[in-house]
């Protein structure tokens, strides 16, 4: 009897249902930015409000979101929330090593220069083609934690000087769509650069392999020649969503000599859906054409750098000092907010990126503004004043911190530490554990 009890208590054990073990119920979100001025061009926000994180996502913008509904909160009052930065003109492919090369030795390492300066997303801008586009993503874009896209030149072999540059015979349509094919959201454009010749063969290609990927082409139009002139660029070769970069670099007449503004094609040319990209870099900007241009209201659609090792020692630096230049001759914060957010992500036709919208990658950076006396430079060394600088406070990448200048997310060093077993969702720095108790006492 005893044992027919038994069998039949156990065979009520194994029939009744399993109760797991379940996991610890979390916050609503990750992280929360609270109380900061969020600015994003795509939603047209520009106000206090809290931001919140989930799953590497953006998953509310609203004010009023309680510290109690999220795993950690940063107070961020007093600072600006802007979706990541993109910075569209880069050179950030060192690979094949040449000398004095944009795909050689003038190029930087992409995680060098972003974060501290709140870009997330980068765009090389021609430094491969396509017989050595998979040799950079391979060595960089692969490697890097920032975001590297790409511009793939029109000449197979990219900026690896000007043999090579003004080859012709490497210009090629055709190969360059079909790499770009391959890669799609990867190769977002295609470029052509330094071309000095008097014929359009490099537009000419660059826009068919653009037609084919149906991808913008961005023009470094190169040395002035009449027989290919900007006002023909602007008017007859470049597509509505093509983008003239160097915008107020005045090396291919860009200027209006008479009326200082811009001449007749660029104007005609925004008309007709060319971009305008400012592209600094190390000899791309003047003021005598920045300062006139803007007081006639022809602003950048994008703000970007042009860097390498040149520029980024010399005027240009990075995206927010470009962005800071430009708003001591007249830009407000929410334009150049704009410049490098919503309007580059268009361009390039990413436009998951560069805004807070809920369900976006969490592509997040605050600012703060220091007020002061600051001197910004061009390319000949002169000098404009400004009162105000932007500063990257915080940068998150994918919903987690990547950089924090001052510390915004830490703790005192002798503040109790508490759970850092849900960390790893915020933040891509390793958490210390704390302290196990000593051992009891064996006596």
């Amino acid at each position: 009897m005893k044992k027919a009890l038994a069998s039949t208590a156990v065979a009520a054990l194994l029939m009744a249902p399993m109760v797991l073990a379940q996991p610890p119920v979390l916050p609503a979100y990750d992280l929360l930015l609270r109380g900061g001025h969020v600015i994003d061009a795509k939603n047209n926000i520009d106000a206090v409000m809290d931001l919140a994180i989930k799953d590497g996502k953006i998953a509310r913008v609203a004010k009023g979101l309680s510290p109690k509904d999220a795993i950690k909160t940063i107070e961020v009052a007093g600072l600006y929330v802007t979706p990541g930065l993109i910075d569209m003109h880069v050179h950030v492919y060192n690979g094949t090593g040449e000398k004095g090369s944009y795909a050689g030795d003038l190029s930087v390492p992409p995680d060098g220069f972003t974060f501290r300066a709140g870009v997330t997303t980068v765009v090389d801008a021609g430094c491969s083609g396509w017989r050595n586009f998979e040799d950079f993503k391979d060595r960089i874009i692969d490697r890097s934690k920032t975001r590297v896209l790409a511009m793939l030149n029109i000449v197979g072999n990219g900026m690896r000087g000007g043999r090579y540059e003004q080859n012709t015979a490497d210009m090629d349509g055709e190969a360059t769509a079909a790499m770009a094919a391959k890669y799609p959201g990867v190769v977002v454009g295609i470029k052509t650069a330094h071309y000095n010749g008097n014929d359009w063969i490099a537009v000419d290609q660059a826009e068919i392999a653009g037609v084919k990927a149906n991808l913008p082409v961005m023009v470094d139009f190169g040395g002035d020649r009449p027989a290919r002139p900007l006002y023909d660029l602007l008017t007859k070769k470049l597509r509505p969503g093509d983008v003239y970069t160097h915008m107020y670099s005045g090396l291919r007449q860009e200027q209006d000599m008479k009326t200082m503004g811009p001449q007749k094609g660029m104007i005609e040319g925004r008309a007709r859906g060319v971009w305008f990209d400012a592209g600094t870099g190390g000899g791309s900007f003047k003021w005598s054409l920045a300062v006139p241009f803007v007081k006639q209201g022809f602003k950048p659609d994008s703000l970007s750098t042009d860097l390498h090792v040149d520029s980024m020692n010399s005027a240009t630096k990075d995206l927010l000092n470009v962005a800071s230049k430009m708003m001591a001759i007249g830009l407000s914060l929410k334009e150049v907010v704009a410049e490098m957010t919503w309007h580059p992500a268009r361009q390039i036709k990413r436009e998951e990126l560069g805004n807070l919208s809920p369900g976006s990658v969490a592509d997040v950076a605050v600012l703060s503004v220091a007020n002061g006396k600051f001197g910004f430079t061009d390319m000949v060394n002169t000098r404009v004043n400004g009162t105000k600088k932007l500063v990257d406070e915080l940068t998150i990448k994918g919903g987690k911190i990547v950089y924090d200048l001052n510390g915004l997310e830490a703790l005192p060093w002798d503040a109790p530490q508490g759970d850092v077993s849900n960390d790893n969702r915020w933040t891509s720095w390793p958490r210390p554990k704390p302290a196990a108790p000593p051992p009891p006492d064996a006596h």
